[in-house]
């Protein structure tokens, strides 16, 4: 079976790079008519899963709207997950988890490992404790075909002091670097092996579209996610110059400009498939 970062990028191939986002907060429950309980976020995700299985190369259930209704909401969860996963869809569970040692290994394998009630495709990870700490879910996706994609230069504004900051590294380089290419060198290292096979690597990175001093992404050979385009201010133009030379490998992440569409099926996959054409 091709790895993840390959069969992401034929996905992309094939219905436009985009990642759609399942966001049920409550103001969007509200504005689809439905009420913010466990039915409400049920049918949600049902019109979702409806509206983009098949017609959308990566979606990204934000794992935090289920989150809130406990362990019913984690029901809908699984069940939106495998549901997408049936129809062959691939799924990131945006879940930005991070610890260390069996902690990390623990979360690795709700997200990661086959037949688990939460498996993705692939998950985002927060690498505040360092790269190295991800090593278990970024070890067990390389075994079982599936990705992680590393926070590395956010879309918010309070992620820009830290992300930018220059870090002074014991490695003979007489210039600083960013935590933010730091942090996108450092996945790069694991992918090293899949471009010495011609493949794309697993490890990938989140870049902000609307970030001012993006990262270099020319080693990555990974896919990037790149939140920040519609709603947020950018631009698909925006996301094509950050990323450079490696358009192939870069998904502009979008939620509100698509889910403003519904709760009509047609619509969303209108708005899917317009964003894709552009992608």
């Amino acid at each position: 079976m091709a790895g993840f970062g390959d069969r992401l990028v034929a996905a992309g191939n094939e219905h436009g790079r985009l990642c759609v986002g399942i966001d049920p907060h409550a103001k969007l429950l509200d504005a689809w008519g439905l009420p913010d309980t466990v039915e409400g976020l049920r049918r949600f995700a049902e019109i979702c899963v409806e509206a983009f299985a098949g017609h959308a190369a990566l979606v990204k259930p934000q794992v935090a709207f289920f989150e809130r209704f406990g362990s019913a909401g984690f029901a809908v969860l699984e069940e939106t997950l495998g549901a997408l996963r049936e129809s062959g869809t691939l799924v990131v569970a945006d879940a930005k988890r991070g610890d260390i040692g069996s902690t990390m290994a623990g979360y690795a394998r709700a997200w990661l490992e086959p037949d688990s009630p939460l498996e993705a495709d692939a998950v985002t990870l927060t690498p505040y404790l360092g790269v190295g700490s991800l090593e278990p879910a970024i070890e067990l996706a390389a075994e079982h075909g599936k990705g992680v994609f590393v926070m590395a230069a956010n879309s918010n504004p309070e992620a820009v002091q830290f992300q930018t900051a220059g870090l002074v590294l014991d490695d003979d380089s007489p210039h600083p670097r960013m935590v933010s290419q730091f942090m996108v060198d450092e996945c790069a290292a694991y992918n090293r092996g899949a471009a010495a096979a011609g493949a794309v690597g697993h490890v990938g990175v989140v870049v902000g579209a609307t970030v001012a001093k993006p990262p270099a992404l020319d080693a990555l050979n990974a896919p990037v996610l790149m939140p920040g385009v519609g709603a947020q201010g950018a631009t698909m133009a925006d996301a094509e110059a950050i990323a450079g030379e490696v358009g192939h490998l870069v998904f502009p992440s979008v939620s509100r400009s698509v889910l403003a569409g519904g709760p009509d099926v047609a619509e969303l996959r209108k708005r899917v498939s317009e964003l894709g054409k552009h992608s």
